[in-house]
């Protein structure tokens, strides 16, 4: 397959801003792309060559970029930098530049996928003395056969940013249409995508075989599941009203979600965005080691400990240890509790759909003889007052809050359902909890803020729509240093116009991809006729914005854009609000 085909569908899903139209092209190239080859179009659909667990990097930087694009192209180092300067995109200066040359240049070897795919495993396997040459060569030598639009997302491809507009929901709505004609059936290969973490592994079963094919998909101990999600509630009468029966308190921890998985004494272990963070986490493999299974998968809270005292650290503490080089020093200096929550694997058993209280049940067996091991407290309940004092104990303890979860409830790979909720208890405002919201766009500063943003715009994710809706600015609650390293990371995520799954009324100097998750709390949620967070759903062209917000100072590196606080959890929100006000 021509590479063509998929670097003219992706400028044709940049320039539309309407979604509907968005998902007819991802599926008419996904129709038209053969069986063969749909796994590896689907990999550089997301920006990568394969899952992100495991653990493959292209790394090619910006500067190695630069590098290749003055050795294969007619346009000086100066007039790479002029022109990345004003777009902010090397995949539109490649494109520049290739315009130029293509002129000069009479023949040229058409690009395939698979030529390209297998170029971007070369350059990402290529390690140790000379890699930087061979990196360059590999490169030059694509662009030297490369269209001027083949060579932008090329470099888009390699540098992370692909700026297509998409999400995993949206690959899987396109995968369901065309393959399946019906995007009804999203929900089948949602479920599998949810138990595998493979959207190519995805495509390929349900363009050979169909519906039928996705049956094959099983748990597999070393490929991460999607964690189940918890809802948001306020109120110990809330949670009573919404869960029928019987619930298990835990306490909501402040660490690292961990989904460790084991077979025959090897250990590996995901984060909650399923990378592979194994390596952060020596100890934790030690520990596993003296289990007595042949395989399990296991769900765990990492929390940073006081050498001396053993009590729970700030999550910030924790990310010490997200380091490259001198994880020794980094294990020795920041210790770290581990806390099991709940088993979904063991001894080749799927235990997704055991009820919770039967997963506990075989968590708290298989660990009674490990004392390195610790399993969250929990108590069981049926009684608002003692989830209120349970919830205080926990608060008391240096925690969160607490998790309430359904006794009687499966294990939903994926899901955010009321078979979890969470509840935290804030003192320093009217809201009942913070909030996780993705940074869309920014204006630049003033003053000591010159030259860098001022105010952020944040938005909710509404889960219905697969759409950001604005939610409030916030320029308060950074120190100097936070607010310099967001002004970095941000950088790579510059795009020229609004994001097409972004719904804003407003006006931004920047517009961003919406990657980076920042948590936030504010006074109360008011009625907005600026923001679109629940648009007519109070009052016709009003929305629903966050009042008097702060950032915490805490970047949620541990979660994806789809992660966030939804637009159903801001209504809750806002009803409690109303409640109160009515008593």
């Amino acid at each position: 397959m021509d590479y063509s085909i998929v670097a003219q569908a992706y400028e044709d899903m940049e320039k539309t801003r309407k979604r509907l139209e968005l998902l007819e092209i991802l599926s008419e190239l996904f129709r038209n792309t053969p069986r063969d080859v749909i796994e590896r179009v689907i990999y550089l659909t997301q920006g990568k060559i394969k899952p992100d667990f495991y653990g493959i990097e292209l790394g090619m930087s910006d500067k190695l970029v630069i590098k290749v694009l003055e050795k294969s192209t007619s346009m000086s180092k100066d007039r790479i930098l002029e022109e990345y300067k004003r777009t902010g995109d090397l995949g539109e200066v490649t494109k520049i530049s290739l315009s130029n040359k293509v002129q000069t240049t009479l023949v040229r070897d058409k690009l395939t996928i698979e030529r390209v795919y297998q170029t971007f495993e070369e350059i990402a396997s290529t390690t140790g003395q000379g890699s930087v040459d061979m990196k360059v060569a590999h490169l030059a030598g694509l662009l030297s056969d490369c269209t001027p639009i083949e060579g932008k997302y090329i470099i888009r491809t390699l540098t992370g940013i692909l700026r297509l507009g998409i999400a995993d929901y949206t690959v899987l709505d396109a995968l369901s249409v065309a393959y399946t004609n019906d995007k009804a059936n999203r929900k089948f290969l949602e479920r599998a995508y949810n138990i595998s973490s493979d959207l190519g592994k995805v495509a390929k079963l349900v363009a050979d075989k169909g519906l039928k094919g996705l049956e094959e998909i099983d748990i597999i101990v070393g490929n991460p599941i999607r964690p189940m999600l918890a809802e948001r509630l306020s109120s110990s009468q809330e949670i009573i009203k919404k869960v029928d029966g019987k619930i298990s308190l835990e306490y909501k921890l402040d660490g690292e979600r961990l989904q460790i998985h084991v077979n025959n004494k090897h250990t590996e272990i995901f984060s909650r965005k399923l990378e592979n963070i194994t390596n952060h986490y020596p100890d934790v493999c030690a520990i596993m080691k003296e289990l007595e299974v042949e395989n399990t998968i296991l769900e765990a809270e990492a929390v940073a400990i006081d050498k001396e005292s053993g009590s729970y650290l700030p999550f910030q503490e924790l990310m010490h240890r997200r380091r490259k080089y001198n994880i020794e020093q980094a294990v020795k200096n920041y210790p770290i509790s581990v806390n099991l929550f709940d088993i979904i694997y063991l001894d080749n058993q799927d235990l997704t759909d055991s009820s919770y209280e039967k997963r506990r049940q075989i968590l708290i067996k298989i660990t009674e003889k490990n004392k390195k091991l610790e399993i969250i407290r929990n108590k069981i309940t049926q009684d608002a007052n003692e989830i209120d004092d349970f919830l205080e104990q926990a608060i008391e303890e240096g925690c969160e809050g607490l998790v309430i979860k359904d006794i009687q409830g499966n294990y939903r790979a994926g899901a955010r359902e009321y078979l979890w909720i969470k509840l935290k208890r804030e003192y320093t405002s009217e809201m009942s909890d913070t909030l996780d919201l993705v940074i869309i766009g920014a204006m630049y500063g003033k003053g000591k803020r010159a030259n860098k943003y001022g105010a952020l715009l944040l938005a909710v994710y509404d889960k219905k729509q697969d759409v950001f809706r604005s939610f409030c600015k916030v320029g308060t609650g950074f120190s100097d240093e936070q607010l310099q390293r967001i002004y970095e990371i941000l950088q790579k995520n510059i795009i020229k116009n609004k994001h097409v799954r972004v719904d804003s009324k407003m006006d931004m100097d920047v517009w961003f991809e919406p990657e980076i998750v920042l948590e936030v709390s504010g006074s109360e949620i008011t009625i907005s006729p600026i923001h679109t967070s629940n648009k007519n759903e109070i009052r016709k062209n009003f929305g629903l914005a966050l009042r008097f917000p702060i950032f915490t100072g805490r970047v949620r590196e541990d979660k994806k854009p789809q992660d966030i606080t939804t637009t159903a959890e801001i209504m809750n929100e806002y009803e409690k609000q109303l409640k109160k006000v009515s008593n």
